[in-house]
């Protein structure tokens, strides 16, 4: 018995590898940096958005939770019709946390991301 399940009889790649690569350009995610997030060569994952190979079970899972979709969805076994809008992976996992975090630390984590943003915008119309 193999340690990874076998994928299923109406998987197809062709279909699997157009959506990895649509998937990874909506978050705007390279895939030098998705590779990293995988801890995978990037010729490896180019592989793998190119139909030239598969990526394990196991890694598969990853790309799923990394793109925050379902392996439905992954798959292109299901139309992805939400649309993610944090597109920063880590940026989200923090974001799912913040809900844990007491009053008094939610109010001073706008307070700096209020600020952050407001600089940014500062910026832009200051080199424009």
């Amino acid at each position: 018995m193999s340690l990874f399940p076998v994928l299923p009889l109406d998987w197809n790649m062709d279909k699997f590898a157009e959506r990895l690569k649509q998937l990874r350009s909506a978050r705007k995610i390279t895939q030098t940096r998705l590779a990293q997030l995988l801890d995978v060569s990037p010729r490896v994952y180019n592989r793998w958005e190119n139909g030239v190979a598969t990526p394990h079970f196991d890694t598969i899972v990853k790309i799923a939770d990394i793109l925050n979709v379902s392996l439905d969805e992954l798959a292109a076994r299901k139309d992805t019709d939400r649309q993610l809008k944090i597109h920063n992976p880590e940026l989200h996992r923090l974001y799912q946390k913040v809900d844990q975090l007491p009053d008094e630390d939610q109010k001073a984590l706008l307070v700096v991301l209020d600020s952050l943003v407001k600089r940014s915008r500062i910026r832009r119309v200051m080199t424009e």
